[in-house]
């Protein structure tokens, strides 16, 4: 139970028991003309809300052995502290739970200038162009921006970087590879219009992305590159978006070993990619992290439902086990790998694993009888949001790493797609399918939560206010529900190539 004590500074100390709540000191409004969110911001010389204890100490059990990991994990939870206090964010703008508020318009202009020309020092990341342009426009969609103002650049862009052979490059003249054709792919969704549909060459890319079968099940990332989940994920992504055929066009040398389907093997190549701490690697044999882990998930949710997928394909235990050892405490954000660093890009590469365990696991809501409702959930999202919004977020735009590190466009991304999902209810049902030839049904039966927010009843507390709230992202594609609908029913209806 919390108790009220006075404090010196003439304000209130909440006091908890231990587990629960540690103690703060709220700043006293009492008296004033303020309402307390006002008061909040003229007086920030004080801690300003209340936090679970966990995040307001360095875990208690520590290991006798001291080494260069631990006492850089020490050392970041001692920079990230005096941002969950509030501490380092005396100067910032506040929400009425004492929180920093989700600066909309900084982060927009941030965004927004990724988009503009750059010097030519930004050469080095001329193969990154089209991630660059996935991560503006899936930020600025998440904030509720228009993105459809960029349709024409965005096409002259894509198209230039489309090759003949089928797939995309990540630059002019670049060779096809998944990752920056995955970018592409969804970056024409959002910005919507038969322009943007019809830039893509399906048949090409069917036939490229059956040269990149395996004969193991896999995929490899482009022709004679590597094999790994970044490969399969993105492949079955632009497969399912795009309406291409399942069956392995025939010059594919997968059918040298029998194979027929793009799917042929592949659920089995997923499973051999999990490992003994229960993570899961980019290949079998490799080591567990945060991103190879999302993309083997959602990779497994696009061929069937989350119940069967997940259950028949992992040990989803150990795997509900490494996942939770990533949430670090006392930051509340996750590291991608045992033994690493908190990291913000993790809030969607880890964070967005968890609607995807929850479905398999049948994790439900539950409302009390006065009509409380309840968020289950595996994740501590209060303490997820707090480290995207105190310690990611820069007061200049955009979001960054961790203290001590620059905003960029994605780390920004990532910060706002691990937001959404966190703010937002995700919902699995499986509908009736009409024809029994219709596959990969599954990925397009999640709901959209739409106005109905989980920032109300996170379970810990809520900590956002409704202006605050973000487009819901859809926990398979990581774009909005709205362009994943759009996109799907394009190409339903679009008979043939």
């Amino acid at each position: 139970m919390e108790s009220l004590q006075s404090d010196s500074s003439g304000g209130t100390r909440v006091q908890g028991t231990p587990g629960q709540n540690s103690d703060v000191v709220v700043s006293s409004w009492q008296g004033t003309d303020l309402q307390p969110t006002e008061a909040i911001r003229a007086d920030t010389t004080k801690t300003v809300f209340s936090l679970a204890e966990f995040f307001t100490h360095l875990p208690i059990i520590q290991d006798v052995l001291r080494t260069e990991s631990s006492l850089l994990q020490d050392e970041t939870a001692q920079e990230c502290l005096p941002f969950l206090t509030v501490a380092e964010n005396a100067a910032v703008n506040h929400n009425s739970f004492g929180q920093p508020c989700l600066e909309r318009r900084e982060h927009v202009e941030y965004i927004q200038d990724s988009l503009e020309e750059h010097s030519s020092r930004f050469t080095a990341l001329d193969a990154s162009r089209a991630w660059i342009l996935y991560w503006a426009l899936a930020g600025l969609s998440l904030l509720g921006e228009d993105v459809t103002l960029y349709r024409e650049r965005a096409l002259q862009t894509f198209a230039a970087m489309q090759n003949e052979a089928g797939g995309f490059g990540s630059g002019h003249g670049q060779m096809s590879h998944c990752a920056p054709s995955y970018a592409t792919v969804l970056s024409l969704a959002m910005i919507g219009g038969s322009d943007a549909m019809d830039l893509i060459d399906r048949r090409a890319l069917w036939k490229w992305l059956g040269n990149l079968k395996q004969l193991d099940g896999g995929f490899a990332v482009c022709e004679g590159g590597e094999e790994d989940v970044r490969g399969a994920y993105t492949a079955m992504v632009m497969i399912s978006l795009l309406g291409l055929p399942l069956e392995l066009p025939h010059e594919s040398s997968a059918r040298a070993a029998g194979m027929t389907s793009f799917l042929d093997k592949l659920p089995q190549w997923l499973s051999r990619c999990q490992t003994f701490e229960g993570g899961i690697a980019g290949a079998p044999g490799q080591e567990a992290h945060g991103a190879y882990a999302f993309c083997a998930l959602a990779c497994l949710c696009i061929l069937g439902t989350p119940q069967k997928m997940l259950t028949e394909y992992l040990d989803l235990p150990l795997l509900v086990s490494w996942l939770s050892a990533q949430q670090r405490t006392p930051e509340g954000g996750f590291a991608g790998r045992t033994n690493k660093l908190v990291d913000v890009c993790y809030s969607h590469w880890v964070g967005g694993c968890w609607p995807l365990v929850e479905a398999a696991l049948s994790i439900t809501d539950t409302v009390d009888e006065d009509g409380t409702h309840h968020v289950s959930t595996l994740y501590h999202r209060e303490g997820l949001i707090r480290y995207i919004m105190c310690c990611s977020q820069s007061s200049e735009g955009g979001f960054r790493d961790k203290p001590g590190k620059h905003a960029d466009g994605y780390h920004t991304c990532y910060a706002l797609a691990g937001l959404s999902s966190a703010q937002h209810q995700h919902s699995f049902k499986l509908a009736k399918v009409d024809r029994e030839e219709e596959q990969l049904n599954a990925p397009f039966q999640w709901s959209d939560p739409g106005n109905q927010s989980s920032s109300a009843f996170y379970g810990h507390g809520k900590i956002l206010d409704t202006n605050e709230e973000i487009i819901p992202i859809h926990p398979i594609f990581v774009i909005p529900h709205e362009a994943v609908a759009r996109t799907r029913s394009w190409f339903t209806h679009k008979h043939g190539f």
